[in-house]
């Protein structure tokens, strides 16, 4: 796996929990520098003086849609940053219980982040209305909020101008996809969670277009009724592989195959891309197999066999990383949570060697879940690699530390898995958004491989 060489002019930390940023390739002459430079204060100025919606390196074009992170769409509270990683790491902490009681095989309904990571924009409908959908890649879950939705903070689609839409009956096969459905009269309706918040949705079909690729009877939930501490504005586009996810809906088409490169948090100027289908995916990249725990079909588990910290590889349990499909222990990949989580053991392992190697002069603090904190930047600190069976993937520091706006902090972004549901041990590690930046992710299911390679999409 090629590695390529930044120089970040930037207050490292998620935008959700910082300032803009913008990060500059080390060229081999002044004068590209000088160009880089200088087309960056260009799309600066252009940002403040337009600036409404983020400046898009890609647009989106065949089957590759831009991806943004969410916060270039709504502006945060004004927290304190220690408040913004506090708020972060809760979240995380709810999105992680909910995939280990998945896991777990525990009867749950369908939940989420109560905050979207990242979102891409599609058109539904005829004639088409535009939709902004959260990308989840751990639920197979399609909803959109639609006109008339008693309680949702703003209505995307109205389904009464559009001529392709169709509302789905009890009898309908999809009807059995969902979570505990009813039939209220002959529409089939069901319920869902998300976040704080209860979902009443309603199963519909219609057209899709993602990018320029038209999808027809594309099936969702149009949800009628939002009640709870967080009403969303926004659809969902779940990237599982389960029977209701975009993957199932359109295997003729993609053939169960997409990537994406998740832009840097601190980079709200700029896009990711998510792209589906085997055509102009990267044909040199290393990959590992994808596992397939049977109860939980939708996760994207993969086999990571050590940690290594600088050139150390950790002595990590072999249990606290087999994959296990009774219990569901093992290792996904999940755009869903910011910050990485191992299973304890694990992190112990990664939190005493890094620590070791930051050198014991430098005193240690805490910060929520974040155990591993110091005053001031950390001087050359090592790199983190994750190892998976045919690959590993290296991680600059940008990918695993975070500072504080003032430059006063700086944290080890990553945590120990919280405990499962009942109070045991979380036997799940999940790889999670801001180690995914910057780097093409590959899933294809038919071959059941994923692949990371390092690329600069901020």
């Amino acid at each position: 796996m090629y590695q390529t060489i930044f120089t970040t002019y930037t207050h490292p930390l998620p935008l959700s929990l910082s300032h803009k940023a913008f990060k500059v390739p080390i060229h081999s002459t002044t004068t590209s520098m000088t160009t880089s430079l200088l087309l960056f204060l260009a799309l600066l100025f252009l940002s403040k003086t337009h600036g409404l919606t983020p400046k898009r390196a890609i647009p989106d074009e065949g089957s590759t849609l831009q991806v943004l992170h969410f916060s270039s769409f709504h502006r945060q509270d004004p927290l304190s940053w220690e408040a913004r990683v506090l708020q972060t790491q809760s979240k995380d902490d709810a999105r992680v219980r909910y995939l280990a009681s998945l896991v777990a095989g525990k009867s749950v309904v369908l939940t989420a982040s109560a905050r979207p990571n990242y979102v891409v924009k599609a058109n539904i409908g005829t004639p088409p209305q535009t939709v902004v959908m959260a990308l989840d890649n751990s639920n197979d879950a399609a909803w959109i909020a639609c006109a008339g939705c008693v309680g949702c903070s703003k209505a995307l689609f109205d389904s009464s101008k559009s001529t392709t839409f169709k509302a789905l009956g009890c009898q309908a096969a999809q009807c059995k996809q969902v979570p505990s459905p009813t039939c209220a009269g002959s529409a089939c309706s069901f319920n869902m969670t998300y976040g704080g918040s209860t979902l009443a949705a309603n199963l519909s079909q219609d057209t899709i277009k993602l990018a320029t690729d038209a999808v027809p009877g594309y099936t969702f939930g149009c949800i009628q009724k939002a009640t709870g501490s967080f009403l969303p504005p926004l659809g969902l586009l779940g990237l599982g592989r389960g029977p209701w996810s975009l993957l199932s809906q359109t295997h003729p088409l993609y053939q169960s195959t997409f990537s994406y490169c998740l832009p840097s948090f601190k980079s709200d100027h700029f896009s990711g891309s998510l792209r589906l289908g085997p055509i102009g995916q990267p044909k040199r990249i290393k990959t590992t197999q994808l596992l397939r725990n049977p109860r939980r079909s939708q996760l994207y588990y993969v086999n990571m066999i050590g940690i290594r910290v600088g050139r150390r590889v950790l002595n990590i349990p072999p249990s606290a990383l087999a994959f296990n499909p009774t219990t569901g222990a093992g290792t996904i990949f999940d755009s869903g949570t910011v910050f990485t989580r191992l299973v304890k053991p694990a992190y112990v392992a990664v939190r005493h060697a890094f620590r070791k190697r930051v050198g014991a002069n430098l005193t240690v603090s805490s910060l929520g879940g974040f155990d591993t904190c110091y005053s001031g930047p950390i001087p050359s600190p090592p790199t983190i690699t994750f190892m998976f069976a045919g690959m590993n993937v290296t991680l600059p520091p940008d990918n695993f530390l975070i500072h504080s706006s003032a430059g006063s902090t700086t944290c080890l972004a990553m945590a120990a898995a919280p405990d499962a549901p009942d109070n045991v041990n979380s036997v799940l590690n999940v790889i999670a958004s801001m180690q995914q930046q910057n780097h093409r992710v590959l899933f294809d299911v038919p071959n059941s491989r994923l692949g990371v390679a390092r690329e600069f999409c901020s």
